[in-house]
């Protein structure tokens, strides 16, 4: 069964029927994209239950001859790591689609949609094809692809049905990626004549360069570019203007989704095609990711725009992930996998409530709100679980992640482990801050008549706080399916996890022993 080639098409697809609906169609439309969406979701629950975490090596693999006088092939499998990332944006879109169901009407908006409602549901599924498909690519060549055809449905989700600035953000995003696209596309074609083995297919390409200064140079290449894409400080400054200009649900994938390609890429490519290299700038990356973490969180503290706010925040995030990453023990870096999972839930969750207050006030302002929980109390609660989600509550899923970063990274490079945990400090201000202004004190007479949730909007939420809360208490079966494949890229990259010092205690009782 090529169950990754079907989940590639399902919902490429699935936007050409979309696009193809009669004019005036625009329900139907939705009910559409939602269903197909949903058939996605169902197919990758069937393919989760069906991986087994400890195959040798990539699971469901299909490999198609696409440009074969290249040795370009459309080659698909996943591991743990690819999976749980697949199984993420099977679920943040039907999610989505149904709380971005009136985004696209333009109904008394202030800035209208530049296209119609079709458009929109059909760019949705696009960019949900692209993204299973860069994660399950297993041909580096064909992982380029999809790692820039993302850009497309993006840039026109923000350009066409953002904000006030919605075109200079589209533009600045474009940009940045296809600067950063550009330099991997030289060192996609540099590993190839490098590596003299005419294929593109990345197991063969493991071991394939040897010579250190051009590991190096190679590296860079990727590197930067997915640096770009995570973002990672300093190459971040376009993702604050993306995500306040995008409409929530794009910025959900944006943040929860495409960002992760960056952070994945350094995981898979950077890593395990160029080990050396990837030893060599480890000191300068992992400065990058503290720098990260502590300017996202301080600079968040400062915002007065909610959307802006989760976007510093969501810097600060992919400096722990970088840091767990390059941290190169086992925690570190079943830690950071898992991050980039929960992460996606629990930002998502963030922007889509910020979506709902700021379609209720017509603003993103925090000063423009105050006392929301009296007059919208489930509306406040959901604000208030998503948000100390974000600041990493024990009891949360991004508790378990964060704490497996900083134990990974204590276990190697103990000074990192220590800055990194005074972003833990930081968020507790930013988020329990943005909390207070929108949701207590005095309601603001511009919220005194703000509904509560209604039904869908209370269906689109539950599931990522059932998803924050289980994770958070459980998150043995995730982190079961990410750990082989953390093994085998540890082994790919020759690196062993610190042998642990003996205990005092048992320092003490063999000295006894001895006497």
């Amino acid at each position: 069964m090529p169950w990754l080639p079907i989940l590639i098409a399902l919902p490429a697809l699935g936007a050409l029927g979309v696009a193809v609906l009669p004019k005036g169609s625009d329900k139907a439309a939705k009910q559409l994209a939602l269903l197909v969406s949903l058939v996605v979701l169902a197919l990758t629950l069937v393919l989760a239950f069906q991986f087994a975490p400890d195959a040798n090596g990539f699971a469901f693999q299909q490999k198609y001859s696409w440009i074969p006088s290249f040795g370009v092939s459309f080659g698909v499998g996943v591991d743990g790591i690819a999976l749980v990332l697949i199984a993420l944006s099977a679920v943040l879109v039907p999610i989505v689609i149904l709380a971005s169901w009136h985004d696209a009407d333009g109904t008394g908006a202030e800035n209208p949609p530049k296209r119609s409602v079709k458009t929109y549901f059909s760019l949705l599924l696009v960019l949900e094809a692209m993204m299973i498909g860069v994660f399950a690519a297993t041909d580096v060549f064909l992982f380029y692809v999809f790692f820039e055809a993302m850009l497309i449905p993006m840039y026109f989700m923000i350009g066409s049905y953002g904000g006030a600035q919605r075109s200079y953000a589209a533009v600045k995003f474009l940009l940045y990626s296809l600067f950063g696209g550009l330099l991997m596309l030289v060192a996609v074609i540099a590993l190839y004549v490098t590596a003299g083995k005419n294929t593109f297919m990345f197991p063969e390409l493991i071991g394939a360069v040897t010579d250190p200064t051009v590991q190096k140079w190679l590296f860079l290449g990727f590197f930067i570019a997915f640096a770009i894409k995570a973002p990672l400080w300093p190459f971040h400054t376009w993702l604050p203007d993306a995500a306040a200009q995008a409409p929530a649900g794009a910025a959900v994938l944006l943040v929860g989704v495409l960002d992760k390609v960056g952070t994945y890429g350094m995981l898979r490519l950077c890593l395990e095609l160029f080990p050396d290299a990837a030893k060599f700038f480890t000191p300068l990356v992992l400065v990058l990711a503290v720098i990260g973490i502590v300017y996202g969180a301080i600079v968040a503290i400062g915002q007065t725009d909610m959307k802006r706010l989760i976007a510093y925040t969501s810097i600060s995030h992919f400096g722990f992930i970088a840091m767990g990453v390059f941290a190169m023990t086992s925690n570190a870096q079943a830690g950071a996998t898992l991050y980039m999972v929960n992460h996606g839930f629990s930002t998502g969750a963030l922007f889509l409530i910020a979506g709902f207050l700021i379609y209720r006030r017509g603003s993103a302002r925090i000063d423009d709100y105050g006392g929301v929980q009296k007059v919208a109390p489930v509306l406040a609660g959901t604000f208030l679980v998503a948000g100390l989600s974000g600041l990493a509550l024990p009891g949360l899923s991004p508790f378990v992640s964060e704490f497996m970063v900083l134990l990974g990274t204590y276990e190697r490079y103990l000074v990192y482990a220590v800055i990194g945990t005074s972003g833990v400090v930081l968020a507790a201000i930013y988020i329990l801050w943005m909390y207070k202004r929108v949701a207590n004190g005095p309601t603001a007479e511009s919220v005194s008549g703000m509904k509560d949730l209604n039904g869908r909007e209370r269906l689109v939420i539950a599931p990522l706080l059932v998803l924050i809360i289980a994770l958070g208490f459980f998150p043995k079966p995730v982190i079961d399916v990410i750990n082989p494949a953390v093994d085998r890229t540890m082994t790919n990259i020759q690196m062993k996890d610190p042998q642990h010092a003996v205990p005092v205690a048992e320092q003490a009782e063999q000295k006894g022993a001895g006497n």
